[in-house]
């Protein structure tokens, strides 16, 4: 059965059973918990039990109640809480135990550790910010010393010294007996007890601050006039820090202190502190990890928020040009080129430049002439009627018809065979098609988005694709900077499909390990974002470690492409420089050095160099 053992001030103790639907707490001689010390109401407090739980709530609005150092109007109760009325404590317990002599039980006192450890856990769980779950925490410790105050006292990683020890550690969390956070937290406890505690790894209790040998010389102990204080080092679990002290990487440190009670705090009252904090420095550990993770985790989303442009993501000079391009041409009823190599997204181009038109209500239609046999090609595009051909049982439009007052995607046109360009550029003249086996012309109203990873301007020179179709499709040309080309971008982008693809197959990530990040900015990515995208998707099946590691997204060390010295890198583009400007001006070398505005040796030189298979040479004089 449950009880409520009331401790009156003279020293008295008396227990009732708490059993009823309502516990009445007050003065009045009919309360079932009378409190008969002077100033008390009545009424004060009662205790509702639904034959589940038990709920502790106020009846005097003026009068203040704690429960577990917490000051409260209504609160569940657990076994062992502290509730202070006025000058009574009094202590729930779920089962009647039997009265004992007060004596010094270190089991007791262990056990009583332990308990707030468990109260506190189920709090880190239930918990929804990390402040709110770092009062939790001061507040057990709080109840647990019977401290006045306390502070949690943590170290930044960027404060650390030579030696591992931070200069200027940080206050997190500052509490007193009622539960509020303490203003000018920095002003109320002594740096040097909590530099010594934080150095040395070592608990210290002082029984009176102003007579201690150790301390009593101590600016912040003197201003302060201390009597009762214990510190005791959070020291990080499972990892050890060179430098630390006893090896140990110590990241901050409760304090609690008593400014009117000497004597307070003994060795007793230490190792039951320090038994706490040893629990409590893997969930304060915990609390923070998910506390940076959130942080990040918001970061991220900022980053991605900032550099998304519809389906798109980027930000770097390359991608913010495509997207201006993009708003421009949008609105604009003609056709477009997309341009870039393999993966590099031309298709999402097409459907931006579509979502953004006049004719975003209408169909987008996409047709892929690479992956289309030849023979077929025509019937896609144009359609047929049924008996054209052998197998065509029905009459079935082409992408032109289904595309009608909408947006055609024409991707990899490159491969398109010369004959049927031809038919193309006819359709896209007089905007009519003819299906296979028909004589009737059909209008289509269509806008044409064309997208290509081969060079079409050398293909128009080798008579491989038609000039005039090049022209009717290159009104306007988006280029798509690879992915190697586009710095942060692909760990925006890396992080935005980790988050995608973890959510679809029901795993967690932490995220990528540093060294992970640093291979996807050095790796080229030849297949760009399609072959970040395959290579995630793989990794989050296979992978069993919380972090993403290089060899999970089978990234070798020989992979890695170095940043180049800047000689080297001037010497690349200006070999490449070089040979665009031969290649614009026919092989004309003279010509070529006379636009250069260097001596002609210099280009006789470069093609030396080039034809030997060595680095060419500088740019000479002008």
């Amino acid at each position: 059965m449950a009880t409520l053992v009331t401790l009156h001030p003279d020293g008295s103790e008396t227990r009732t059973p708490v059993f009823k639907s309502l516990t009445t707490i007050g003065a009045d001689p009919e309360s079932d918990v009378r409190l008969s010390e002077a100033g008390l109401p009545s009424l004060v407090a009662h205790i509702a039990y639904d034959g589940k739980t038990f709920t502790i709530a106020t009846s005097d609005k003026q009068r203040e109640i704690l429960v577990s150092g917490r000051q409260i109007k209504k609160q569940h109760l657990v076994d062992g809480d502290d509730i202070v009325i006025g000058p009574v404590r009094m202590r729930f317990l779920l089962e009647e135990r039997p009265k004992v002599e007060k004596v010094d039980d270190g089991h007791a006192r262990q056990m009583e550790a332990f308990r707030r450890i468990v109260a506190f856990s189920k709090k880190l769980g239930e918990a929804r910010e990390i402040p709110a779950l770092l009062e939790a925490l001061m507040d057990e410790v709080i109840a647990l010393t019977g401290a006045d105050k306390g502070f949690l006292v943590l170290i930044d990683e960027e404060d650390r010294g030579e030696a591992g020890v931070a200069r200027v550690p940080r206050i997190k969390m500052a509490r007193n007996l009622k539960g509020e956070n303490l203003d000018q937290a920095v002003a109320q406890l002594s740096d040097s007890i909590v530099r010594r505690a934080i150095e040395t790894g070592d608990a210290i209790v002082v029984s009176d601050a102003l007579t201690s040998t150790q301390f009593s010389s101590s600016e912040s102990v003197v201003s302060l006039k201390l009597t009762s204080v214990m510190c005791v080092p959070l020291v990080r679990v499972g990892q050890h820090e060179e430098g630390a002290p006893s090896g140990r990487d110590v990241f901050g440190a409760i304090y609690v202190g008593n400014n009117s009670v000497t004597s307070l705090f003994d060795d007793k009252s230490l190792e039951l502190l320090r038994l706490f904090a040893a629990q409590a420095s893997l969930l304060v550990q915990n609390a923070l990890h998910i506390d940076a993770l959130t942080g990040e985790n918001q970061g991220l989303k900022s980053a991605l928020e900032k550099s998304r442009y519809g389906e798109l993501i980027g930000a770097c000079d390359g991608m913010r040009d495509v997207f201006k391009k993009i708003d421009k041409v949008a609105r604009a009823d003609i056709s477009v080129l997309v341009t870039g190599e393999t993966g590099t997204g031309k298709e999402l181009i097409a459907r931006e430049v579509h979502k953004r038109s006049p004719r975003a209500r209408g169909p987008f239609v996409v047709i892929n002439c690479g992956a289309i046999p030849e023979n077929l090609l025509e019937s896609e595009l144009f359609g047929h009627v049924k008996g054209a051909f052998t197998g065509a049982v029905a009459t079935r439009p082409g992408r032109f018809q289904q595309a009608d007052r909408g947006t055609l995607f024409l991707d990899e046109i490159g491969e398109l065979p010369l004959h049927l360009q031809v038919k193309l550029l006819r359709a896209l003249q007089e905007r009519q098609v003819t299906k296979i086996g028909d004589n009737r012309a059909e209008h289509v109203d269509i806008r044409v988005v064309a997208a290509t990873h081969r060079n079409l301007e050398q293909m128009v020179k080798d008579a491989t694709f038609r000039e005039d179709l090049y022209y009717r499709l290159n009104v306007v040309q988006i280029h798509l900077p690879p992915l190697r080309e586009r710095g942060e971008d692909v760990v925006v982008i890396a992080n935005f499909l980790l988050q995608k693809y973890t959510d679809e197959h029901g795993k967690k990530f932490k995220g990528f390990t540093p060294k992970a990040l640093t291979a996807i900015r050095k790796y080229a990515w030849p297949g760009n974002v399609r072959q970040l995208e395959n290579r995630l998707k793989r990794a989050i099946v296979l992978c069993e470690s919380k972090e993403l590691r290089p060899e999970d997204l089978d990234i070798q060390t020989e992979d890695l492409e170095d940043i180049l010295s800047l000689d080297e890198a001037l010497s690349r583009f200006r070999k490449r420089y070089i040979d665009e400007a031969l290649e614009r001006n026919g092989g004309n070398r003279t010509k070529t050095a006379r636009d250069l505005g260097v001596d002609p040796r210099t280009i006789f030189r470069h093609l030396e160099a080039a034809r030997d298979g060595e680095e060419p040479g500088g740019m000479g004089e002008r």
